[in-house]
């Protein structure tokens, strides 16, 4: 049986990729959510407490997984704090964006990177708001932009730093997503970006690449 750990769990993508895999009886997931609940109840799937905002937290969360063997992580749980015509901006919420989608995601993965067998894959739930060569390129949601582009950077460093321990790290671009951030009139569903998920685990992909629709995109 694999194991994977899925954060942001309670809804949006994060729920319909816990839903997805845990189709398979042979994979076991273990998700978080800021409360420690989530809508799926399956005999394959557990769900706690994790606030990547907080240190603790984090600390709390890793006490409960122990020396427990991952294969895989998904950093899909993220925050967007700006109004869709924002554009100045806010150290307030550049602080609190940067702590949950950066610094507490980049804190979890570096605890649990002992915990991974052989072969494991870490995926970073990113966005083509991240990315340089994004075509449509505006000022606006500037501080989602900015830890985004961040955590493509930790992707491509992480990625060289886990060659040798064979540890694949990818990230990945759901593109315009029907979730609370992405809002009702996005062109995707939640489900096709879990399959885009699912088939990326499947495929044992080479390490070091950014992703959208099983092709690899630029940064």
């Amino acid at each position: 049986m694999k194991t994977g750990i899925v954060t942001g769990c309670s809804r949006g993508i994060g729920l319909a990729t816990v839903n997805l895999l845990t189709e398979n009886d042979n994979i076991k997931i273990i998700g978080t959510s800021t409360s420690g609940n989530s809508p799926i109840s399956k005999s394959n799937f557990e769900c706690y407490r994790l606030n990547l905002a907080e240190s603790k937290s984090i600390k709390n969360f890793i006490n409960i997984i122990g020396s427990k063997k991952i294969d895989f992580l998904i950093n899909n749980a993220g925050i967007l704090l700006e109004k869709w015509n924002e554009s100045a901006i806010n150290f307030e919420h550049l602080k609190q964006t940067f702590n949950v989608n950066l610094f507490g995601t980049i804190e979890l993965t570096e605890k649990l990177i002992s915990n991974f067998n052989k072969n494991g894959h870490i995926i970073n739930v990113t966005s083509d708001w991240g990315s340089f060569s994004e075509k449509n390129f505006d000022e606006f949601q500037p501080q989602y932009k900015m830890s985004k582009s961040a955590l493509n950077m930790y992707t491509k460093l992480l990625a060289k730093r886990l060659e040798k321990h064979n540890i694949i790290v990818s990230s990945i671009d759901p593109g315009w997503t029907q979730t609370d951030m992405g809002g009702s009139e996005a062109s995707r569903k939640p489900t096709e970006v879990a399959n885009d998920i699912k088939n990326l685990l499947d495929k044992m992909p080479k390490s070091g690449n950014f992703w959208h629709r099983g092709k690899i995109r630029e940064w």
